[in-house]
């Protein structure tokens, strides 16, 4: 048995008719139908009743050809991996970013993506660490974004950029009187975060004081957006990565920033892969597509 095999009966089975199925083959009615006897004969089953009614799919042919189809399929996917390996920047490429990060990098990069690399086809998802970790690990995933370093051996990453974190407060706020801004000058419990699960929860939780918590645990946010509507709403203070202080919110929402000054008030940003993913090529043009894109409120690696 071999594919070729499998592409004779799919053909009988989509046409129902010999000489066509021949014909969209390209080989001889006689060549065809003998194939398909010998396979027939070296399965032990019927897979189509002739007759001069015309030709009709046994039970048992049905299943055959389902599973012919699906090996033809992965057929097709072996060839096109094969091809994008010769030419690293063509074929689908799936990448994952967490929420904190993609609606505030994607703008900047998808045109020039588009342009630099017109052969790709990229698929994006939104999702938190640990299922785009997973996703990466069982290949569902080809690449994400991610703001913490690889903890699998399978797992490695290109250092892409480090951000710092800024302090967002309402307009009015005494932290607006302060030429700087620093953890120790919050209030305690005054600090919006996001739910758990979210790495930049950790990351900001890591450089508040011991003492200080999110402040409303009744107040569960999963975006940085419900964040900042938060804080414009007098709710309290909320910490933001640099690219999102490019978020454009309007000047109606009353909201005041300082860049925090504390040791450690940043995070690094890496593009995580796996180790044998033969595309290696691909995830290092992305990288500098990236990196080229980022403003000068990050530090690129």
């Amino acid at each position: 048995m071999n594919l070729r095999d499998l592409d004779y009966i799919c053909a009988v089975a989509d046409h129902k008719h010999f000489g066509r199925a021949a014909d969209s083959c390209h080989v001889s009615q006689p060549t065809l139908s003998g194939q398909i006897k010998k396979l027939e004969a070296q399965l032990g089953v019927t897979l189509f009743e002739r007759s001069h009614k015309g030709i009709r799919v046994t039970d048992i042919g049905e299943d055959i050809i389902s599973i012919a189809r699906e090996a033809r399929e992965a057929a097709q996917r072996i060839k096109s991996v094969a091809a994008s390996a010769q030419d690293p920047l063509a074929g689908n490429l799936s990448l994952g970013l967490i929420p904190t990060i993609a609606p505030y990098l994607i703008p900047l990069f998808v045109s020039q993506l588009q342009s630099a690399m017109p052969k790709m086809s990229v698929a994006y998802r939104e999702d938190i660490t640990d299922r785009l970790n997973e996703a990466l690990l069982n290949g569902e995933l080809d690449v994400a974004v991610l703001a913490t370093p690889p903890e699998e051996d399978s797992l490695t990453a290109i250092e892409l950029y480090s951000e710092p974190f800024w302090l967002l407060f309402p307009e009015g706020h005494e932290l607006g009187t302060f030429k700087n801004a620093s953890m120790k000058d919050v209030k305690e419990d005054d600090v919006l975060l996001l739910t758990e699960g979210h790495c930049f929860r950790d990351q900001a939780l890591s450089i508040c004081r011991p003492a200080q918590k999110a402040r409303r645990q009744s107040l569960r946010a999963t975006s940085l957006e419900t964040l900042i509507n938060l804080v414009a709403s007098g709710q309290g203070v909320t910490l933001v990565p640099a690219l999102a202080m490019r978020g454009g919110w309007s000047p109606e929402m009353g909201l005041m920033s300082h860049e925090l000054t504390d040791k450690g008030a940043e995070r690094q940003i890496y593009l995580t892969y796996r180790k044998r993913f033969p595309r290696v090529g691909a995830v290092q043009a992305l990288a500098t597509l990236i990196q080229d894109g980022l403003p000068e409120s990050v530090r690129v690696a």
